[in-house]
């Protein structure tokens, strides 16, 4: 079993969820976090004054899968995510052991309970 963990970009949202979706990948965790990487931030103007936005909008996406599903997982949030054009902060990917996962209602544990 593996967590996965990705960070992309919001606008990319629905299509990573499209691609999961075509990969019968539908359980995942969705988060609104703030954050940068190799962008840096950008130059943002507000009521005449220039500022550096350091912190950008991201979406983290959090997913237990079984190890027959980590592959087709990671491709369809590659795919998702990128689209057509290749940007810097197009997201990033973590891919985590995951030691047990439980089904609190049935008390089911192991690749089962995901």
């Amino acid at each position: 079993m593996k967590y996965i963990i990705a960070m992309i970009r919001p606008e990319r949202l629905d299509a990573v969820k499209r691609e999961l979706q075509k990969v019968e990948v539908n359980r995942l965790t969705v988060s609104s976090v703030s954050g940068y990487g190799a962008q840096k931030g950008h130059l943002e103007i507000y009521r005449a004054m220039e500022f550096e936005a350091n912190l950008l909008e991201k979406i983290k996406l959090e997913i237990a899968v079984n190890d027959e599903f980590l592959q087709p997982t990671i491709e369809a949030i590659k795919k998702g995510a990128k689209g057509n054009e290749e940007h810097v902060g197009s997201g990033k990917i973590f891919v985590l052991p995951l030691e047990n996962v439980i089904r609190i209602r049935t008390n089911e544990t192991g690749t089962g309970a995901i």
